[in-house]
């Protein structure tokens, strides 16, 4: 482990130069690792261990889209995919990737197959923090681990691919075999991760719901849409309005930002963009640090999840998703976007 000094605070993280990729294979030689479910992040974790050189099986719905993307994916029936309840009876190390929904509709048929030396694993805390909603209280005499890449699971096997790693949480829950640490770490080397940083599963969920909800998707796109709206109404074209919102902070300024931070690339920009941003900045901060305040205790009081598990288990919420996607992707701004990725060289 390493410790590093972010923003004057000591954090110790976990980096593949002292928990290597040859350490985790040893630690989890002896494994069969379940990826229970094929959705987001369950193709991205299961290629990627498989990739590292871990014994992986996936366990889905037989016959769902899910399970005939895993069939294109190269897993193969009755070999290396099985339905859930078979997976879950055969896999050592249960990698619990279904939905949240998901998760909670399988619970009362996972129970039995937790046995006495079995790992299960999140990759989210929220089934084990809201367990007063979800009914999810894991058995004592199992490891109860989670290792949670920020990113989609898109980003996580991209990242791999390019050789590259997405950072990732990981957290222990329960120690029944005194080896969880080590199984939560590896796991999260095991999936490509950057680094490592140990968080708890009350943090983990607090944290990542936060986040979803704010800066990461809804604020953005809530600022995309004002910033938009208000260029359109004062007599902007759509072209002129989207590249002024969306395009130059996406393809120009968010990649200087990832490479050396924002101060590199306010000094990257000319001193008009330098002076109105700075003079700016505390005004929007302001504005939305009481929303960011409220959104918090919505996720820590549990409204948050008392919202997900309603809305997402209602059986018409793939149909109402779809529609809400849908006028999202055919809005002016977003169809102006769509032309101007074509036109990009």
């Amino acid at each position: 482990m390493a410790t590093i000094n972010f923003g004057g605070v000591n954090e110790t993280v976990v980096t593949r130069e002292e928990f290597s990729l040859d350490k985790a294979r040893e630690v989890l030689k002896n494994e069969t690792i379940a990826i229970l479910g094929y959705g987001v992040q369950g193709p991205a974790q299961a290629l990627n261990l498989k990739d590292n050189g871990f014994k992986v099986i996936i366990g889905q719905r037989k016959n769902s889209d899910s399970w005939n993307k895993a069939l294109k994916d190269g897993w193969v029936e009755g070999s290396t995919l099985f339905d859930l309840e078979e997976a879950a009876d055969k896999g050592t190390v249960l990698q619990y990737l279904l939905s949240d929904a998901g998760q909670i509709a399988f619970w009362p048929t996972l129970q039995k197959y937790l046995t006495p030396g079995k790992t299960l694993y999140f990759s989210h805390g929220f089934a084990v923090t809201f367990a007063e909603q979800t009914g999810i209280v894991p058995p004592k005499n199992v490891d109860v681990i989670l290792a949670a890449p920020k990113g989609s699971g898109t980003s996580v096997r991209r990242l791999f691919l390019q050789g590259r790693g997405i950072n990732s949480s990981y957290a222990v829950y329960n120690d029944a075999t005194g080896k969880a640490r080590d199984k939560a770490v590896a796991l999260g080397i095991g999936i490509g991760s950057g680094y490592l940083f140990e968080t708890t599963f009350e943090r983990e969920v607090y944290s990542d719901l936060t986040g979803e909800r704010g800066t990461l998707m809804g604020a953005i796109q809530g600022i995309f849409e004002a910033q938009y709206n208000v260029l359109r109404k004062k007599g902007h074209t759509p072209s002129e309005a989207f590249n002024e919102t969306v395009e130059e902070l996406t393809q120009s300024l968010m990649p200087l930002v990832s490479e050396n931070g924002m101060d590199w690339m306010y000094s990257n920009c000319s001193t008009t963009a330098q002076r109105g941003a700075l003079d700016w900045k505390n005004k929007f901060r302001d504005a939305v640090s009481p929303v960011f305040e409220d959104l918090y205790d919505s996720v820590a009081s549990g409204k948050e999840c008392k919202r997900v598990i309603n809305t997402c288990s209602s059986p018409d919420y793939r149909e109402k998703l779809n529609k809400e996607l849908t006028e999202l992707r055919e809005s002016e701004m977003w169809q102006a976007g769509m032309q101007v990725r074509k036109l990009r060289p």
